[in-house]
């Protein structure tokens, strides 16, 4: 099967209902289909081949929707793009991933003109915002025009490279995960085998997080065309302009991260916005227990939290499998994902142990573009890099990132737990922990905080507060003061950047 024969199906089911709702307007699903069989056809008379790269550039607008499924309609594969990547950002993954189109709004057309002359693949840039493209640039409108009859039935599907999205990794440059159709619908299966549903066919789901993240990709877009449900599309997370839309929009169902999650616990009158919400999930990083206990008294409403991995499709765990949803946990693995902890050997650690989680899956995927490699086993596990534990009940919580795991004097330090106590100093907005280069004892580790407004901290305050909870090996032996720390699309701390940048951000 083909990813984008999910919106075929919708529109066969319920073609009046609407898809998708952005702004004012709205586009049922039979709309969309058109669109998308429209897109698929413009893009083949550009002479694009079977299994060609289109890059999408675009925000959570319905123009990403109509690329997105139009180039899978077609048989191509879809390079979703960060849309706040600066210009060498760009041109790394369209120059990686060879892609031959991209598509873009017109404010962006100028500097990819510029790389075109630049990447020996990338022969179009169209602009779908716009009726009248820039002199070089070709429009949508004018490609789906030339496009003639729409590409009806979908071209390519089960192991075909469906989306190749570039991860952040943990240093040196993003790498492009690449994500069959097979793995993509096999997450939206096993999400949809979750009791209670995660998204029905009657809900109304917020599309607020980043189309080019798989989070929003898959869990988001992919379910609602799934389930035939209708996705709320908001360009740009203000907590009380994304409230407003969901009242207005009676929204059912919202995929969330963190920082939404604080952002709305601030707000007033957060139970009556959240007045026809049903279900809330929060994913990509840790949830303050804070945060969840505050939204719960307030709404009556659970924050369900989960776990996964762009190279996963993404979801491999969620609180809603667990039978109570415990703060500061993951959950269980979703039906039809199998799940390990391991130690350094391979072996299963011992019960309470930390060890690695392997997970095997439909949904896993096939490597790193273009080669495959760092795919799963030839049995079929991946090694996520992430180290948990489970508790008595089967429920599992994170530690850390195994490739963020910090040696000192041979004994091992996780960021996770020197961050979490940095974080309980009154004075400490935000922190982030790396290790350094140290002459004697290999590593150190170094903390970058974020104070407080108005606060006044000492790198000696801070490392003394750390020695009541830690051991001295643990503690930090540099700190440094930033105003802000880089972070991700959707609100997790970026570690590559923090490494690369390391020494730099000091104000």
């Amino acid at each position: 099967m083909n990813l984008a024969d999910l919106v075929g199906e919708a529109a066969r089911r319920t073609p009046d209902k609407p898809a998708l709702l952005y702004r004012d307007a709205a586009m049922t699903w039979a709309d969309l289909e058109r669109h998308v069989a429209a897109t698929a056809a413009g893009l083949a008379s550009l002479g694009l081949a079977t299994g060609d790269r289109v890059a999408i550039a675009l925000g959570n607008t319905p123009g990403f929707v109509v690329a997105y499924f139009g180039a899978l309609r077609g048989g191509y594969a879809a390079v979703p793009v960060n849309t706040t990547y600066t210009t060498p950002e760009l041109e790394h993954v369209l120059s990686d991933s060879g892609a031959a189109v991209v598509i873009a709004t017109r404010s962006t057309a100028p500097a990819l003109l510029g790389l075109r002359d630049t990447i020996e693949t990338l022969r179009h840039v169209v602009v779908s915002d716009a009726t009248a493209a820039p002199d070089g640039a070709l429009s949508l409108d004018a490609v789906v025009a030339a496009g003639g009859e729409g590409v009806a039935e979908s071209v390519g599907g089960a192991e075909d490279l469906a989306v190749l999205i570039y991860t952040s990794g943990t240093s040196g440059r993003p790498k492009g995960a690449m994500l069959s159709h097979r793995a993509l619908l096999a997450n939206l299966d096993q999400c949809a085998a979750i009791t209670p549903p995660v998204v029905q066919a009657d809900d109304v789901v917020l599309l607020v997080l980043p189309l080019f993240h798989i989070y929003g990709l898959n869990p988001g877009l992919g379910m609602v065309a799934r389930t035939g449900a209708t996705g709320v599309l908001v360009e740009r997370f203000d907590p009380a302009d994304t409230l407003a839309e969901v009242r207005r929009r009676h929204v059912t169902n919202v995929p969330g991260a963190p920082p939404m999650y604080v952002a709305w616990s601030m707000i007033p009158d957060l139970s009556e916005a959240f007045a026809s919400v049903r279900l809330l999930v929060s994913g990509a990083a840790p949830l303050p227990a804070s945060v969840l206990s505050s939204i719960l008294d307030r709404t009556g409403q659970h924050v369900f939290e989960g776990y996964g991995l762009t190279e996963t499709a993404p979801v491999v765990t969620t609180t809603l499998m667990s039978e109570v949803a415990k703060p500061g946990s993951i959950g269980r693995a979703v039906p039809g994902v199998e799940l390990r902890l391991v130690d350094e050997a391979g072996d299963d650690v011992d019960d309470d142990d930390p060890g690695e989680v392997v997970v095997r899956g439909a949904n896993v995927f096939s490597g790193y573009w273009p080669t495959g490699e760092g795919g799963p086993d030839a049995d079929g596990w991946f090694a996520t890099g992430d180290v948990a534990y489970a508790d008595d009940d089967g429920d599992l919580f994170l530690v850390d990132r195994r490739k963020e795991l910090i040696l000192v004097s041979g004994f091992n330090v996780y960021p996770r737990e020197v961050e979490d106590v940095l974080l309980r100093h009154p004075d400490v907005d935000e922190a982030a922990v790396i290790g350094i280069p140290h002459p004697y004892t290999g590593e150190t580790v170094k903390a970058l905080v974020v104070v407080r407004a108005g606060a006044q901290l000492s790198a000696e305050d801070v490392v003394a507060h750390c020695a009541v909870s830690l051991a001295r090996f643990k503690c930090p032996s540099a700190v440094e003061f930033v105003d802000e720390l880089p972070h991700s699309a959707t609100g997790k701390v970026s570690k590559g950047r923090l490494r690369e940048s390391a020494g730099l951000l000091a104000r």
